[in-house]
């Protein structure tokens, strides 16, 4: 004779809503998905500018990092504009090809990359930077100028946190070796 599951063990609850299998805050408030949310949302309005110009979102980031120095070596880079290694590799030698980009050996170490926007680079910056503007400028006022800057703010602040809070981790593990 079968035996009857009960609404413990089928995964709902007596009302028919799911049962928590795990005792954590609900998925759509866990900060790393409000955040990917709201990168998502933010980058949906971008996208379409990007792509009239042949960039995507990483050629994007990497030609803004860019922009803000002379030169950087690419593991900086990867850093800088949080990407990986290998994506970063793939990456460089597209905007290389198409001339976007300047790659030359460090002096100090020939087996490190200095990496310099080019010429061409910087002209297809100032081909895309009135769209980005003007996208900012339609988020700001569907936002709020006020609400956009306290949220750029507190997004310092959080990562400023966290960073400081991997220190202290950081320190206690090597204090207890």
């Amino acid at each position: 004779m079968a035996r009857k599951k009960s609404a413990r063990n089928s995964g709902s609850s007596a009302s028919g809503a799911p049962a928590r299998r795990v005792p954590m805050r609900d998925f759509s408030r866990s900060l790393p998905m409000s955040l990917l949310r709201a990168r998502e949302a933010v980058m949906r309005q971008f996208r379409p500018a990007l792509r009239q110009h042949g960039l995507t979102e990483q050629q994007w980031r990497i030609l803004r990092a860019l922009a803000a120095v002379e030169t950087i070596e690419a593991t900086e880079l990867a850093r800088t504009a949080f990407l990986l290694g290998p994506s970063l590799s793939r990456i460089l030698r597209d905007l290389e090809a198409r001339q976007l980009i300047e790659r030359r050996l460090a002096s100090a170490d020939q087996r490190r990359s200095v990496l310099s926007i080019s010429a061409r680079g910087l002209k297809l910056m100032e081909e895309v930077a009135p769209s980005s503007e003007a996208i900012y400028a339609a988020i700001t006022r569907r936002y709020g100028a006020r609400k956009l800057a306290e949220l750029q703010d507190m997004l310092g602040v959080l990562e400023r946190s966290l960073s400081g809070m991997e220190a202290a981790k950081e320190s206690g593990a090597e204090a207890d070796q």
